[in-house]
C-alpha cells in the first residue's frame, strides 16, 4: 500500500487514527495513510475538560492508543486561535462598557467606613472616657420625679379628640349646620396647636425633650384631626348627593374572626363614628383617615417580636451615640462660635457632621421601619409604605417626597391638590407646602427651648431655591450627591445654632 495519503473530498468520513507505539513515529489512518509531518496540535482547553501533553503521552504509554475528541478544532482555526487575542470592548470602568456590578466597591467602602468610625469611636473613648449615663436620660425627661407634666399635657389631648368625633356626630344627624361644625373643627384644630405650646411655655418643670415629645404627639393629632373632618365631609357630600355606596375604599371599626383569620367588615357613613374607629385612626400610623383601611390577615409574631428587639437596640444606640459623641462635639463647638473663628467653626462644623448624620439615619431606620411596622403589625394595618427610595433622590424635590410618606400624602390629599383645584399656581402651591413644613419644623423646636430664632423656618425655606438649582442645573449622580451634601451639612449648622443661642441664654452670664 502507498504511503501517500489519498485525496479526500470533504464529504468524506473521518478514519480513526492510532498512535504506534511511544518512541514518536508517524501517526498513521486506519487504511495504511500518514499524515504530513506538521506541528503537533495543542492541547485543547474547555470550560468542561483540559488535557496536557503530558496525560497524552502517559495514555499513550499504558493503552498504546488513544481516541481523538468528537469536535476537534482544525489546524488553521487552532492557528487562529494563537495568533488573536483581543477584541474590541471598553474598560469595565467606562461609562460605555454597561457594566454595573460594583458589589466589591460598596463592600470596600461599608469596610473603611466602619474602620474609619472605630478610630474616631476609640479616639472618643480615650479622650472622653465613657459618657453614657441612662440616669441622665431619665433628667432629660423628668425634672422632679413626682411630677410629669409633659405626660399629663400628653392625656388632655383625649379632650379635642373627642370633640372632633361629637362634632361629626352632630354633624351628621343634621343637629348643627355645616357652617357651625366649620367653625367648631377651626376652634379645635387652632386650640390643638395653641394649648400645649403655651402649657410648655408657662409651666417651667417641662424640659425641653418632653416638650419636643408632647408638641409632637400634638402636631400629629393636628394632622390626623383635620384628615378626619375632611373625609367626614366628603362623605356627607356624597350622601347629599345620593349615593347609595361609596365608591371608595376607606378603617372598619368591626372585626370577626373566622379560622384564626381577621375578616373585617366594611362600614359606610355614619357607621364610623365611634370610639373604636376614631381610636384606632389616633394609633394607626398615618395621617390620612378613610373609612375602611387595608388590613393584614393576621398578626406575624415573629415579625413583630424582631421589629420590637429593633426598637429596643437602636433606642439604645441612639442614646449612647448622643451622650458620647455628640454632646461632647458640640461642646467643644461653642468657644469657635463665640470667639468667631471661621476656620475652627467650620472645622467643628464638619467634625459634627459625621455624628449627627449617623444618628439621623439610625433615627430614620427606628421610627420609619422599626416602630411604624411594629405599630402596624399590632394593629393589622396593611399600608407599610412609609417611605420610598429617597436614597436615590437626583432632586431635592424627590427627596422631600419619599423620605416621609405619611406626611407627603397628607399633603398632597388635603393641602397641594385642594390648592391645584382652586387654581393656584403649581410652583406656588409647592411653596406653600414647604411653608407649612417649615413652620412645624420651627414650632417644635423654638417652642420646647423656649427660645426664637426661626433658624429651622429658614432651613426649610432655603429648599426651595435649593430645589430649583439641583433641578435645573444638576442631574444623575451629581444632583443625588447635592442631596447628600445638603443633608450632612445642613442638619449639623441648624443644630450648632440652636444649640449656641440656648448655651449663650441659659450659661452664657455664668462663664
Amino acid at each position: 500500500m502507498s504511503d501517500r495519503a489519498e485525496t479526500r473530498g470533504p464529504g468524506t468520513r473521518r478514519r480513526r487514527t492510532t498512535i504506534t507505539g511511544a518512541g514518536g513515529g508517524p501517526v498513521k489512518q486506519a487504511n495504511g495513510s500518514k499524515w504530513p509531518d506538521i506541528p503537533e496540535k495543542p492541547p485543547q482547553y474547555t470550560a468542561n475538560k483540559a488535557k496536557t501533553e503530558d496525560d497524552v503521552s502517559k495514555h499513550a504509554s499504558s493503552n498504546g492508543k488513544v481516541e481523538s475528541p468528537k469536535k476537534q478544532k482544525s489546524a488553521a482555526e487552532d492557528i487562529n486561535d494563537r495568533l488573536s487575542c483581543h477584541v474590541l470592548q471598553e474598560s469595565l470602568l467606562s461609562s460605555a462598557s454597561g457594566y454595573s456590578n460594583y458589589r466589591g466597591i460598596l463592600n470596600w467602602c461599608v469596610v473603611m467606613l466602619v474602620l474609619s468610625n472605630a478610630r474616631l469611636f476609640l479616639e472618643n473613648i480615650i479622650k472622653y472616657g465613657i459618657l453614657v449615663d441612662p440616669i441622665q436620660v431619665v433628667s432629660l425627661f423628668l425634672k422632679d420625679p413626682y411630677s410629669w407634666p409633659a405626660a399629663c399635657l400628653i392625656i388632655v389631648s383625649n379632650v379635642f379628640i373627642l370633640a372632633a368625633l361629637y362634632t361629626e356626630r352632630r354633624l351628621a344627624v343634621g343637629t348643627i349646620s355645616e357652617r357651625t361644625g366649620r367653625i367648631l373643627h377651626i376652634f379645635n384644630l387652632t386650640s390643638l396647636l395653641i394649648f400645649p405650646s403655651a402649657t410648655v411655655l408657662t409651666v417651667t418643670s417641662i424640659t425641653p425633650v418632653g416638650g419636643v415629645l408632647s408638641l409632637g404627639i400634638y402636631s400629629v393629632l393636628f394632622l390626623k384631626l383635620y384628615s378626619y373632618q375632611d373625609a367626614n365631609r366628603w362623605c356627607r357630600e356624597i350622601r347629599q348627593a345620593k349615593a347609595k355606596r361609596l365608591t371608595r375604599s376607606y378603617s372598619c371599626p368591626t372585626v370577626a374572626q373566622s379560622n384564626g383569620s381577621a375578616v373585617h367588615a366594611h362600614v359606610s357613613y355614619p357607621g364610623n363614628l365611634t370610639h373604636r374607629d376614631m381610636y384606632y385612626f389616633v394609633f394607626v400610623p398615618t395621617l390620612c383617615y378613610q373609612l375602611n383601611f387595608p388590613r393584614s390577615p393576621r398578626i406575624r409574631k415573629r415579625f413583630l417580636l424582631r421589629r420590637l428587639f429593633e426598637m429596643l437596640f437602636f433606642m439604645q444606640l441612639l442614646v449612647g451615640l448622643i451622650q458620647q459623641w455628640m454632646v461632647p462635639s458640640v461642646q467643644n463647638s461653642m468657644k469657635p462660635f463665640q470667639d468667631m473663628d471661621f476656620s475652627r467653626m467650620v472645622e467643628r462644623l464638619l467634625k459634627l457632621a459625621v455624628p449627627n448624620h449617623l444618628i439621623w439615619l439610625i433615627f430614620f431606620y427606628w421610627f420609619f421601619h422599626s416602630s411604624m411596622n411594629f405599630v402596624a403589625e399590632l394593629l393589622q394595618f396593611g399600608d407599610r409604605e412609609f417611605y420610598r427610595d429617597w436614597w436615590n433622590s437626583e432632586t431635592v424635590t424627590y427627596f422631600w417626597a419619599n423620605w416621609n410618606i405619611p406626611v407627603h400624602k397628607w399633603c398632597l390629599r388635603h393641602f397641594y391638590k385642594p390648592m391645584l383645584r382652586r387654581g393656584v399656581n403649581k410652583f406656588l402651591a409647592q411653596t406653600a407646602v414647604f411653608l407649612v413644613s417649615a413652620f412645624f419644623h420651627e414650632y417644635l423646636v423654638s417652642v420646647p427651648l423656649k427660645m426664637f430664632r426661626l433658624w429651622a423656618f429658614m432651613g426649610m425655606m432655603a429648599q426651595v431655591p435649593l430645589a430649583w438649582f439641583v433641578g435645573r442645573f444638576l442631574n444623575g449622580n451629581y444632583g443625588n450627591a447635592a442631596v447628600w451634601i445638603s443633608l450632612i451639612i445642613g442638619q449639623p449648622v441648624a443644630v450648632l445654632m440652636y444649640v449656641h443661642d440656648y448655651y449663650v441664654i441659659h450659661y452664657g452670664s455664668t462663664t
